[in-house]
């Protein structure tokens, strides 16, 4: 029986639905993202060869510059708006509505809490230049001491969100008296689980982390 020929058809293929989904979701993309603040100042920190990954949400970052001036920050804007409102009842600042949203919307916060007003009265450029003078926020050792600011900012962002996670990111060159009160103050309200933000860096060849390394490279 002669077997019959189909007809060959070029195929033609309608790509405009296809460019309209792509449009569509760099739209949904460039409108839903949401861009990091812009950090106060630039810290280096030093390698480890550490590879536990960081939270992605619910942080608390304490930033150590190499003056050993600390900065604070929470990520969550809507909880950034309940701590300040926390913060300004607590010390009495007498901070607007304005302010208090320039807080939540900005960046880490390096000054004691006599500047905190006249900091987020400013526009985003004075800001930049009152932080290069900034003195950081003022830490101690002990979280009874008045001095210690940063105890009341952890104790308050913790209340205010109990979910928090604390990220200490201190520059290679920060003294170690810096980073050790940032320590002692988590210590005073009975924290003890932290991350250390820091480079990744090779493991050295014939140490028992890269022993280690290459057993579960090899069970891999």
């Amino acid at each position: 029986m002669p077997k019959v020929k189909l007809p060959r058809k070029s195929t033609n293929i309608d790509m405009t639905a296809m460019c309209d989904v792509a449009f569509l979701l760099l739209t949904f993309f460039m409108l839903a993202t949401k861009f990091k603040p812009e950090e106060p100042v630039v810290v280096k920190t030093p390698a480890s060869i550490s590879e536990i990954p960081l939270p992605d949400v619910d942080i608390m970052l304490l930033t150590v510059d190499p003056k050993g001036r600390v900065f604070f920050s929470i990520d969550n804007k809507g909880m950034r708006k309940s701590l300040i409102s926390d913060i300004n009842d607590e010390r009495k600042l007498g901070l607007t509505n304005d302010e208090k949203n320039a807080f939540a919307i900005g960046p880490s916060i390096g000054v004691p809490f006599s500047q905190l007003k006249s900091f987020l009265a400013a526009d985003p450029l004075t800001q930049k230049q009152m932080v290069t003078n900034a003195p950081g926020i003022p830490t101690d050792t002990s979280v009874t001491d008045p001095n210690n600011e940063l105890a009341a900012w952890i104790q308050n962002a913790r209340t205010s969100n109990p979910k928090l996670r604390i990220c200490i990111k201190a520059d290679g060159e920060a003294s170690y008296p810096s980073v050790q009160k940032i320590i002692k103050t988590l210590e005073g309200w009975k924290i003890f689980k932290f991350n250390l933000i820091t480079n990744l860096k090779a493991v050295p060849t014939g140490t028992a982390a890269y022993t280690l390394q290459q057993q579960s490279g090899k069970a891999k």
